[in-house]
């Protein structure tokens, strides 16, 4: 059997000299040993298959992006680079300015400010599995709970050597969480010498510069290779302020009031209580229109009061920002030491330091039963013995009392985070009779630890002590003004009520592996090849948030404490088997096969299969088919997670409701529905674990083909040019997530089934007061669609040599439908929900010239359009950004009337040139949306008015580096 061997180089050869970001590459060149023959290729591992060999072209769907490609995005992210490929979907990154403004996510993982992750098949982080070097990375902490996926800004980028996407199936491989697919980036394992990298970049929109920074050594000797760098990553922040759409709650109607989006809650104040005697006129301050029992008022801060109206609505979009600033430092190394010719030990370690901040505007306080706010706050009223009460005593039941105390400035978030990872090992082959085998053991240990630090928020305690009868409020204690307006609360106030927040979190995994592979027999169309290890993973994490918050006495996002652990011992086996070669119908024709057995010590045990078909019908065309089996346990945060917050903009169905509808509402307890007007549209929906969730299995199939025409290869116009395409179908089952809390009130108010209502409960005035929305087993998970690649390199000619590439991918569906009602959430294929969009179509084109050491790209970056509703309780309510109020609904979950997102693209240019000079010197700069495109104005994305985990930031990106070796 001859390997094509010029396949195979080339397919590499194409990436790197194109410099091909995204391209699907097959197969990776593998370098000759020292000393063997320079046509002999060493056996290697790619991702997606356990067995070392030569032979892996083709086998499995596998995307390899470089080093060099990385450095062409200028970006400084690993995950922002794979974030931008055809195959990712909507997940998080520094542009979303989390703490503060979400709260926190039904999965029990925390709020994740500063991190960025990646989530294969828009199918979300916790199903995209982490591999560095092929082992297990450990998952991120941000000091808000304990996450699921693992932030790849704990990884450096000057420390990796490509990337390589397994966009297909693999539990049966490497374990649970491989759903969506693997992402596996290879190190850096040596370097001749020395390098250093400066690197300077800005955006046209407000701040934003960032600066990088990296020193790195490496050597070779007879018996060692090594690899140290140091780097440091400096990312300063943008205002939203700075962006004239992200300066509103509702971007796109300038300055004007939209009742939707403003906040209730503003620096003057807002009150709404019952009066005892409904005759009461609380000194003539407030009078009672006709009797009625509730009475609306603003102070105005000279003392007076006046009737509420929406212009009394406050703007805290200012406050808020674009991108968050980011500082990482991290120190990287890892060696090789050949004890013998067929042993080596290898040792790696990586400490990254991370500091980042998110701001949101001064914090609200919300008083009252009215309020909804789920905790100590509701049971809070005001005596009549304060000083600055000039109503008499206000009982909580029945109240609705706010005030922004803008005198404490912004709430600030700061995160310092701190990642450790270290692993040592054996590896190496013998021989048995004549035949080779590859075995390595290896033992990990990954740590991360992270503190958030928050300034701006207050004790709901001492609020409640400084509004309560007088003669209690004794030092410290100094009693709150509350109804008086800006300034009116003073420093002496702002002591007591303030206090400094601070919260903890940790993640932890160790893990012990052993594997071998080798050829077992030999049948008539070659070797039978296998794989099989041993591996014992133990995970743990911890959120530990500060003694005030686990009291419940804080008026921020409450959360309880969250801890646990598990463990888990895994055997696998894979097999390869060449049934046909050479044959008239199929140069090579494989079958492989492998089962993953996982026995866990909190839920017990489960087996993973896979098989596959590789079929090369000649030297240009290889068809290859897989079917999976596959597996994700629940995390320690979906499991143990306890009592925590989402404040989730949600628009009650109540709101003036009429006919049936209204019908409905009244039987839930809100008086008058046709003139209800929920309080706050910032609904407290309680989330937490679930220690009866039992794992999410899946079943998936690929089909594709590989394409490198001979009529494309060493011809007058052509190097080399390869075609792929792939198709994909996930199902899954059992799929651990919380109802989409906005679906599931509308539900509950079109039918009042209890299985929707259960767990919605109204105050005496109507308001929401209570909404539990922890997490289950919510059903099953479908999508599928197609994957498109094509890249091109063209011959070397006296104007340079030109390279091309286009990789896409169309999602022709997606789908989760609850078990218990059998209906389908709002999350579908070319819809914008919840900040996030799987769009139909996602695609990146480039172009390459170069010519001696100088080399030019251009990159264009296509997302199809998106719709999003505007209408019902499911939209904005303002209609100044709904492009058709009349439109049928957007998805098969949501009310009529969208609001249409226009296709986007972006275009990037970039230039490098090596300096003819006795130093090895290289400058490049490059400039990322140079048409200054801005993303489509998303009205119903809860900050910034654009959705930040599909689009790029507004504005032009410039940067310029300088890199030099010795």
């Amino acid at each position: 059997m001859k390997l094509r061997i010029r396949t195979i180089s080339w397919a590499v050869q194409t990436a790197l000299a194109a410099g091909l970001v995204g391209v699907p590459a097959t197969a990776v060149f593998a370098q000759p040993e020292r000393g063997d023959d320079a046509q002999r290729l060493e056996a290697i591992q790619v991702t997606g298959s356990r067995i070392k060999k030569a032979e892996i072209e083709g086998q499995t769907p596998v995307q390899v992006i470089s080093a060099a490609d990385i450095a062409a995005t200028g970006l400084g992210s690993i995950g922002d680079v794979i974030q931008r490929l055809s195959v990712s979907g909507s997940s998080l990154n520094t542009k979303f300015n989390s703490a503060g403004n979400f709260g926190f996510s039904p999965d029990g993982s925390g709020v994740g400010s500063g991190s960025t992750t990646v989530s294969l098949r828009n199918l979300g982080a916790k199903r995209t599995l982490i591999l560095v070097d092929g082992l297990r990375w450990v998952g991120e902490s941000s000091a808000s709970g304990v996450s699921a996926a693992v932030d790849l800004n704990t990884i450096p980028a000057s420390a990796v050597d490509r990337i390589e996407i397994l966009t297909d199936g693999a539990s049966s491989l490497y374990g649970s969480d491989a759903i969506a697919g693997v992402v596996n980036i290879i190190t850096k394992k040596k370097q001749d010498g020395g390098s250093a990298r400066l690197y300077y970049g800005d955006y046209s929109t407000g701040d934003g510069q960032t600066q990088q920074a990296n020193v790195s050594l490496g050597g070779s000797g007879e018996r060692h290779d090594f690899f140290l760098d140091v780097s440091h990553y400096d990312q300063h922040r943008i205002s939203s302020n700075d962006w004239e759409q992200s300066r509103y709650p509702t971007p796109g109607i300038g300055g004007a009031v939209n009742p939707a989006t403003w906040s209730s809650a503003t620096p003057n104040g807002r009150q709404v209580f019952a009066p005892a005697d409904p005759t009461e006129t609380f000194g003539g301050l407030c009078p009672v229109d006709g009797g009625a029992s509730f009475c609306n008022l603003s102070g105005d801060g000279a003392g007076g009061f006046r009737p509420w109206t929406n212009a009394e609505r406050f703007n805290f979009s200012p406050y808020n920002l674009l991108l968050t600033p980011s500082k990482r430092t991290s120190f990287f190394g890892q060696g090789t030491y050949r004890i013998t010719d067929h042993v080596n030990w290898n040792i790696k370690g990586t400490y990254t330091k991370r500091e980042s901040v998110n701001q949101a505007a001064p914090e609200p306080i919300f008083l009252g039963s009215e309020a909804g706010s789920g905790g100590l706050a509701d049971f809070v009223g005001i005596d009549a013995s304060n000083p600055y009460n000039p109503f008499g005593t206000i009982s909580p039941e029945g109240s609705f009392i706010t005030r922004r105390p803008v005198e404490g400035g912004p709430r600030i978030f700061t995160q310092d985070v701190d990642t450790s990872y270290f692993t040592t090992g054996l590896n190496g082959d013998f021989s048995a009779g004549d035949r080779q085998f590859f075995w390595d053991v290896n033992y990990v240990t990954g740590e991360n630890r992270a503190t958030q630090n928050v300034r701006g928020t207050y004790n709901i305690a001492h609020i409640q002590r400084a509004l309560g009868p007088v003669a209690d409020c004794t030092a410290p204690c100094v009693p709150l003004n509350i109804f008086g307006g800006p300034g009116s609360i003073t420093q002496d106030m702002l002591d007591y009520i303030l206090f400094n927040e601070v919260d903890r979190s940790k993640q932890k995994v160790t893990t012990w592996t052993a594997n071998i592979s080798g050829d077992l027999i030999e049948m008539p169309a070659g070797a039978l090849a296998f794989a099989s290890g041993y591996e014992h993973r133990k995970q743990s994490g911890s959120y530990t948030p500060d003694s005030v918050v686990t009291a419940g006495e804080s008026n921020g996002v409450p959360s309880g404490p969250t801890s646990g652990d598990y463990s888990v011992n895994e055997f696998y086996v894979e097999l390869n088997a060449p049934l046909v070669a050479d044959a008239s119908f199929a140069k090579h024709l494989d079958l492989s096969v492998a089962s993953r057995y996982s026995d866990y010590s909190n839920f017990g045990s489960t087996t993973n299969s896979k098989i596959g078909l590789r079929w090369q019908l000649n030297d240009d065309l290889t068809l290859r088919g897989t079917w999976a089996e596959g597996f994700r346990a629940p995390s320690i945060g979906e499991l143990y997670g306890t009592f925590a917050r989402f404040d989730a903009q949600i628009q009650d169905p109540c709101n003036g409701a009429t006919g049936q509808q209204g019908a409905n509402c009244e039987a839930l307890g809100v008086p008058n529905p046709a003139t209800f007007e929920q309080a706050n549209a910032q609904i407290s929906v309680v989330t937490g674990g679930n220690s009866n969730l039992k794992p999410e299995t899946s079943k998936s199939l690929t089909l594709g083909a590989v394409y490198s025409p001979s009529w494309g290869e060493n011809t007058s116009w052509s190097q080399k040019l390869d075609f792929e395409v792939t198709y994909y179908n996930i199902k899954i089952k059992d799929a651990i997530q919380a109802s989409d809390a906005q679906t599931q009130l509308r539900r509950c108010v079109d039918t009042l089934d209890p299985i929707f209502c259960d767990g919605i409960s109204r105050s005496s005035g109507g308001n929401i007061n209570g909404f539990d929305n922890t997490l289950f087993n919510l059903g099953k998970i479908n999508t599928k669609g197609v994957d498109l690649g094509i890249s091109w390199l063209g011959n070397e000619t006296g104007i340079g040599t030109f390279g091309a590439s286009f990789s896409a991918t169309r999602v022709s569906s997606y789908e989760a439908i609850a078990t218990d009602s059998g209906l389908t959430e709002p999350r579908v294929v070319g819809v914008e929900v919840n900040d996030s969009a799987i769009p139909d179509w996602r695609a990146t084109a480039r172009l390459n010239w170069s010519i001696g050491d100088v080399n030019v790209s251009w990159t264009a970056r296509y997302t199809s359009d998106l719709n999003e509703s505007c209408g019902g309780e499911d939209g904005f309510r303002d209609l100044a950004l709904c492009s058709d109020p009349n439109a049928g609904a957007v998805s098969s979950t949501g009310p009529s009337g969208l609001n249409h997102l226009g296709s986007t693209t972006f275009h990037d240019l970039r230039a490098s040139w090596k300096l003819p000079t006795e130093l090895d010197l290289t400058i490049a700069g490059g400039i990322n949306n140079i048409t200054d495109k801005e993303p489509p104005i998303c009205g119903s994305c809860s900050l910034n008015g654009y959705d930040a985990s599909t689009y790029d930031l507004p504005g032009r990106f410039s940067y310029v580096e300088a890199s030099i070796k010795f």
